[in-house]
């Protein structure tokens, strides 16, 4: 199988890696298989069995068949003896004339017969007692023969069925079993349903590192307020970056995006920064606001600023004295002659009156914007973020400014040669209007940017958005129990994915978000700054520069011991209990809409096991290994050094039952 490996492979820069599959292509086979053992001979035979000198056991046999026989043939040995006493009394009554010898003869013909008769049943026992014990140690060899016949072949299947296991275990042992989860760079989008901060974070910090370390550039608006790209800011320094980070209000006069902006480009960014706080505004409301930003600009000229639009805006409205603006030379006479005469008297006049106080009440919250703009050095990870001090709704004005010129400097640029080599993700996408994340979808799908949008909640806006186009979609942990309802429809209850103990456990312990952002914005100088080019690895910039890299040591070892995993079917109370860095990733490809899930945490890079391949290629290369060297490794003994297989100790020594047993 090629080497698939972290530490070899290379990122791809036509993948977007979301996390990795937990998945075991070879179960465990459990423990080996017992070794046979020697069946225990009876307990007649069993301390014979013992002895190596077959004389010996003959001679044990024999006095027990002699033992028996003589309890048997007691009778017969007491009619001999009856008989041999009775033929004496005979004799010595013929010898001393007490008894005729014709009867004394016919006493002792009867009694030497019967005891004759005894004497021949007693040498056939005997006879009988030699050929018992040799029949008998006959069929104990014979028995033996045949037990030791089966132990023979037991031994040798059970080394093969040894040899089996060793050849699975090692292939169990020597496994991946984290596999990258990456969708092509073909789609155009990525939506993020439900999850958490911390798991923002895990996802964020491994989407970012990737693009970066693939030699893309990534933008982060992170509209969250949780500082959720603050490991992925280190990381980019450890690669050899110097992230910019924006942290707004503070920093919006250092904020140049939108100054080049064209009078009629930046109208249309203010009048959708103007209609945040309205969500039921019309297309012909938006067009008015536009036309009253579009005159205004026209009379201030193409390099008006925001404070510079307000000024005009509230002599438009007559709000307050216009002589103050005058002084601190925001507007001048004549302008202020021309803004008086734009529109008619009337009822179109208290009209635009009011649209205009609106205007300006709105817009007051950029009017810093890029008063102090500095140089900026090159960078290939930006980050606007929102400070969490300031108000929620100069924030969500903030934002959707942020969002809105960016769309407008996308719609401006070339389609890039290569997809997603610029990679715009915005956290908390679901503060923006629905207008204006289409603006930005359509903006960054031609000009082939790649998008990442988050949401933390399925509002209806979210929904008639969620993977429209061609785009794939992850679902994280939802716990509304109406957005599970509705991710469980759009992924299908009847899909059943696999799920790590590992992935379980660490989430329990994973902390939350502490600090914000600190902005290096105001830290830049007019100077160039460059670093030095030097080789980086992600997977240890990853431990070294990560809050999830630094526990990667504990959760490594955690790995090994939880190689567990559990099934569930995606239903609405299961996405309720997803893992903080769980993600279900559905996208559509031609052999069919794929559903995995994935685990984000970025430590797991760091693992030995890992590789950067999807399960697909890794399985695909092994049944081709598979096929060109055949199912094994040719060697058949596990070991190869005809040692005896580990953990069983020394085995006995094999039985040869073509030796006969002397």
């Amino acid at each position: 199988m090629a080497d698939v490996h972290p530490d070899h492979a290379q990122l791809q820069a036509d993948r977007i890696y979301l996390g990795w599959q937990y998945i075991l292509l070879h179960p465990d086979p459990g423990p080996p298989p017992r070794r046979p053992s020697p069946v225990e001979e009876p307990e007649a035979t069993k301390g014979a069995a013992g002895v190596d000198d077959a004389a010996e056991e003959r001679a044990q046999l024999l006095r027990r068949e002699r033992m028996q026989e003589d309890m048997l043939n007691r009778p017969v040995r007491l009619v001999r003896m009856f008989m041999l006493l009775l033929t004496l009394l005979i004799l010595t009554l013929a010898v001393t004339g007490y008894l005729g010898w014709s009867f004394a003869l016919i006493g002792l013909v009867a009694a030497g017969g019967v005891a004759g008769i005894c004497s021949y049943a007693l040498v056939q026992g005997d006879r009988a007692v030699k050929y018992r014990v040799y029949e008998q140690q006959v069929r104990h060899d014979r028995q033996r023969q045949e037990r030791d016949k089966e132990l023979f072949r037991a031994q040798e299947e059970h080394a093969q069925r040894y040899r089996e296991w060793q050849e699975v275990k090692e292939r169990h042992d020597r496994q991946l079993t984290w596999y990258a989860v990456a969708v092509p760079d073909e789609i155009d989008r990525i939506d993020v349903a439900g999850g958490t901060l911390p798991g923002w974070s895990a996802l964020i910090t491994l989407l970012g590192a990737t693009r970066l370390y693939s030699g893309g550039h990534l933008t982060v608006l992170d509209l969250s307020e949780g500082a959720i790209a603050k490991d992925l800011i280190e990381l980019a320094r450890k690669g050899g970056d110097d992230p910019l980070v924006w942290v707004l209000p503070v920093d919006l006069p250092r904020l140049d995006l939108g100054a080049t902006l064209k009078p009629e480009a930046f109208a249309d960014v203010l009048a959708h920064v103007v209609s945040v706080s309205e969500e039921h505004r019309s297309t012909r409301d938006l067009s008015f606001d536009n036309a009253i930003l579009e005159r205004v600009l026209e009379v201030l000229g193409e390099n008006a600023t925001i404070s510079q639009v307000t000024a005009a805006l509230r002599a438009l409205a007559q709000v307050g004295d216009p002589r103050e603006d005058l002084r601190f030379g925001l507007i001048t006479a004549t302008q202020l002659e021309r803004i008086g005469t734009l529109f008619g008297r009337g009822v179109s006049d208290r009209v635009v009156i009011e649209r205009a106080w609106a205007l300006e009440s709105q817009l007051r919250k950029l009017e810093t914007l890029g008063t102090q703009a500095v140089r900026l050095p090159p960078a290939r990870l930006r980050v606007v973020s929102m400070d969490r001090q300031a108000g929620v709704f100069g924030n969500r004005v903030l934002g959707t400014y942020v969002a809105t010129a960016l769309t407008h400097i996308l719609r401006q640029s070339a389609a890039s040669d290569r997809p997603w080599y610029h990679t715009i993700i915005v956290a908390g996408a679901d503060k923006l209007r629905g207008d204006v994340l289409d603006r930005l979808m359509d903006a960054c799908e031609t000009s082939r940017t790649g998008l990442v949008l988050t949401y933390r909640a399925l509002t209806p806006t979210v929904r008639e958005r969620l993977g429209r186009g061609h785009a794939a979609v992850a679902f994280m942990r939802l716990g509304n129990a109406e957005d599970a309802r509705v991710a469980s429809e759009h992924v299908g209850t009847e899909h059943r994915l696999e799920l790590a103990q590992l992935t379980e456990t660490i989430s329990e312990s994973l902390p939350g978000l502490d600090g914000g952002y600190t902005s290096t914005i105001e830290q830049l100088d007019d100077s160039d700054q460059q670093r030095a080019e030097s080789p980086t690895d992600l997977a240890e910039d990853i431990t070294e520069s990560t809050e999830w890299g630094r526990t990667a040591d504990k959760i490594s070892e955690k790995e090994r011991v939880l190689q567990r995993s559990r099934e569930f079917l995606v239903e609405p109370h299961q996405l309720q209990l997803l893992p903080t860095t769980s993600v279900i990733v559905t996208d559509a490809t031609a052999q069919g809409r794929r559903v995995r899930l994935a685990d984000a945490n970025p430590a797991i890079l760091t693992f030995p096991k890992t590789t950067l391949g999807e399960l697909e290629d890794v399985r695909e290369a092994v049944i081709a290994v598979e096929r060109g060297n055949g199912n094994g490794d040719g060697n058949g003994d596990g070991n190869g050094d005809g040692e005896p297989p580990p953990n069983l100790g020394p085995p006995p020594p094999r039985l040869d039952w073509r030796k006969d047993r002397q």
